[in-house]
């Protein structure tokens, strides 16, 4: 048999005044400031669009964040907003102290930040219904100047909702202080994002992620706004193809021109700290230049999906800003034929800092990995290790793990199975990958007890699945 707790008597006290719109309103004004946060968290998820319009005209905390933003109900959105277009109309007195309206995203500690402390962080879900933007005469707002800050993911075309929003900052931002933190574009036309950028100034975002699936000359266009993040800490890159120039000796100056113009803009990000490029394909041959404009050392580098050029290698451990690396991501960068002597200088550089490393789908060789091992068995300070889809002999593979006896933090390792695991037409031979994988485990527990390892296959040619030794063998579908 279970029983209910029975609500206390502030909780019946705040059901009394939801059930009476009326009085719940007329008596915010006197409501004990210490009732205000509950209160507005019931009538949020209540539902109760009038109550959270008068709260929020006359809240009496510093901050008013985005946390219950999570619910579909854009009339109670609307409300919120409102209720600040109440309060900017407002005269002012002294008990006003709304400074900042949070709309982003994330999720905080509530009962921390009304008082004005910002704790935790973990996603939400946005609102996705579209809202009725109320137009309010520019000349009825007072310069209050309030904090609006937010976070803006825009896919292909604005939806509903960011039109919406959009809309309302656009005619009140004489009368606001806008701060986008986070902006990700995909695929977006440039004219948008430009039209979006002269409302929420560059110079304030502080991570940009650009998957627009641009030409070279389109990003260079767009480098005078690129420019201006002079807080932009993580910039993420995605797909920038070769221009459709027609070919021929102008063509090829008119397309350097461009990919300098975009180089150079790397010197004016002051704050820069995590650069990841995906797919550039301008990046060949152009690593040194890119490393040279940067004003400070990387915390994370991450190039994926393309190509790099020995040179390029071969300038890594010269660059004094990949001298503090945490994170070194080269997953796809086809590294087969390059000698990785210069990466294996870097990672000596970076021993003492480097926490994640990951050279998937890179198809190294035995002697390329030879090279690496020295260098790799000394980064005490790696956690994440991924050498996935990459062609390792049984001989090399156990080479590499009995020098692993100093990686005592290694949270998470991945590793190939070694090549003898295949028939001639690359078929898995199951047994062999089991009896294998095993000697290899044993290998590594004679050193230290790794706490998540797995060794996987590369994607069986009949099903497309893995073979996976983790805490035994896990075979694809069809064997």
């Amino acid at each position: 048999m279970s029983f209910q707790t029975p609500p206390t008597l502030e909780e019946l006290g705040r059901q009394a005044l939801l059930r009476n719109e009326a009085l719940a309103i007329s008596a915010l004004e006197k409501l004990p400031w210490t009732l205000f946060p509950a209160l507005f968290k019931d009538a949020f998820n209540g539902g109760h669009t009038r109550i959270v319009k008068a709260m929020v005209a006359t809240w009496p905390f510093p901050y008013l964040v985005g946390t219950l933003m999570k619910t579909p109900n854009l009339e109670i959105f609307q409300a919120v907003l409102d209720g600040v277009d109440m309060y900017l109309k407002r005269e002012f007195h002294s008990g006003e102290k709304l400074q900042v309206l949070d709309l982003r995203n994330v999720y905080h500690v509530f009962w921390n930040i009304w008082t004005g402390r910002e704790d935790g962080a973990c996603s939400a879900e946005t609102v996705n219904e579209r809202p009725v933007v109320k137009v309010l005469p520019r000349y009825a707002l007072r310069r209050r100047h309030l904090k609006v800050v937010t976070d803006l993911y825009l896919r292909l075309r604005l939806n509903g909702e960011h039109i919406c929003f959009l809309q309302w900052v656009r005619q009140r931002k004489d009368f606001l202080q806008l701060h986008c933190i986070n902006m990700k574009i995909w695929t977006v036309p440039m004219c948008t994002v430009k039209e979006i950028l002269s409302v929420f100034h560059p110079g304030r975002i502080e991570v940009l992620e650009l998957n627009t699936g641009w030409d070279v000359s389109t990003l260079a266009r767009f480098t005078p706004c690129l420019g201006q993040m002079r807080s932009l800490r993580k910039l993420f890159l995605a797909y920038i193809y070769k221009n459709t120039f027609r070919t021929g000796t102008r063509t090829a100056d008119r397309e350097e021109r461009c990919i300098s113009k975009v180089i150079a803009q790397f010197s004016k990000l002051h704050c820069l700290q995590h650069l990841s490029m995906n797919g550039i394909y301008f990046l060949k041959d152009h690593m040194k230049q890119i490393l040279r404009c940067l004003r400070n050392p990387l915390a994370t580098l991450s190039i994926t999906c393309h190509h790099l050029s020995q040179s390029d290698l071969n300038y890594f451990p010269l660059s004094h800003n990949l001298r503090q690396l945490k994170h070194l991501d080269l997953r796809g960068i086809l590294l087969f034929a390059s000698c990785l002597k210069p990466l294996g200088v870097l990672l000596e550089l970076v021993a003492e800092s480097l926490q994640s490393l990951d050279l998937q789908g890179c198809r190294i060789k035995d002697s390329q990995l030879t090279d690496l091992i020295p260098a790799l068995s000394k980064c005490s300070k790696l956690t994440e290790f991924n050498l996935l889809d990459n062609d390792f002999s049984m001989p090399t593979l156990k080479d590499l793990l009995s020098h692993t006896a100093n990686l005592t933090k290694m949270n998470v390792e991945q590793y190939p199975a070694p090549i003898q695991c295949y028939d001639d037409y690359g078929y898995i031979l199951v047994e062999r990958f089991a009896q294998l994988c095993l000697e290899l485990m044993d290998t590594l527990r004679a050193l230290r007890q790794p706490k998540r390892i797995l060794f996987s296959t590369d994607p069986c040619h009949e099903c497309g699945e893995r073979c996976v030794y983790d805490l035994g063998p896990r075979l694809c579908p069809c064997r």
